[in-house]
């Protein structure tokens, strides 16, 4: 009864997606995603945030260097390749609301980010592990997929259907005990409040986790295709996580992590080197 009622909460959910025309299509990719929030909304938000962050670091801002302006120089490249890009599909418009800004902070901290809408940050203790212009374009470029892909955008929406489907699970197998066993009501009230918290855990393990670690192969694809359109060497993006794996850095399995481990990561970038180029030379074939 359990399973029933929780499939059948994920169905619904489903559905409402349809129902509110929650979905768009990504031109980087081709495919249909979830959209329940508003793009212009989910940017204007990452905005305020991102002024904030840069607010609290601004000691800790790194200028006038010769990592700040490689941070400058790469981003710029990959913020190109993705126009030409978008406009080789015939969707220039696509970037038209991207504030794209990019930032080098002093820290130990071995990572970069990208907000939705274009506001990159990369801390210094990454810069050891890119050890170049194109180790470094790896990682922006896989930073700027996450953004151009709206990873942020499916996320939030993800968030509410799995939301709508544990408050469904928790309704309906409430229902259904009292109605089978006809028990009391606050039995019927725990044995749904107990199938809620059985649904919450398995939409993490069989969805957004994994959910999680399908937008990092994606943006790993996309993101060395974008460094080849920029002109970089799309072999780097391979050996970065090669890198990362002698680090450590997700190294072991993968089942309960957001992020597959960094041999999987290398492995499958190395399978996909050849459509990446592929798909840059008609990029840049386009472009001139």
């Amino acid at each position: 009864m359990k399973n029933k009622s929780i499939f059948t909460a994920w169905l619904l959910a489903a559905a409402l997606c349809f129902v509110l025309g929650g979905c768009a299509t990504n031109p980087y990719t081709g495919k249909s995603t979830l959209a329940l929030v508003g793009r212009k909304s989910l940017h204007e938000e990452s905005f305020a945030s991102y002024a904030e962050v840069m607010k609290a670091a601004q000691s800790y801002e790194e200028t006038g260097t010769r990592n700040a302006m490689l941070v400058q120089t790469v981003s710029n490249k990959l913020r190109d390749a993705a126009e030409k890009w978008a406009a080789a599909n015939g969707n220039s418009e696509y970037l038209e609301d991207y504030q794209w800004e990019y930032h080098l902070i002093r820290s130990d901290e071995v990572n970069a980010w990208c907000m939705p809408g274009g506001k990159i940050v990369v801390y210094t203790g990454i810069l050891p592990v890119t050890k170049n212009a194109d180790g470094l374009a790896a990682v922006l470029g896989h930073e700027l997929a996450h953004a151009l892909l709206n990873h942020g955008q499916q996320r939030q929406s993800a968030g509410m259907l799995q939301n709508i489907g544990v408050a469904a699970a928790q309704i309906g197998v409430t229902v259904a005990v009292a109605q089978d066993t006809k028990q009391n009501t606050n039995t019927a009230v725990q044995s749904g409040k107990a199938a809620g918290d059985v649904a919450a855990l398995a939409s993490t393990l069989f969805g957004t986790l994994p959910y999680s670690r399908s937008h990092e192969t994606e943006a790993d694809k996309i993101g060395q295709t974008l460094m080849i359109i920029a002109g970089y060497n799309g072999e780097e993006a391979a050996a970065l996580w090669d890198r990362m794996a002698q680090l450590g850095g997700s190294g072991q399995s993968d089942f309960f992590s957001t992020h597959p481990a960094s041999e999987k990561r290398a492995k499958a970038l190395r399978q996909e080197l050849p459509n990446s180029r592929k798909i840059a030379e008609r990029v840049i074939a386009s472009a001139r």
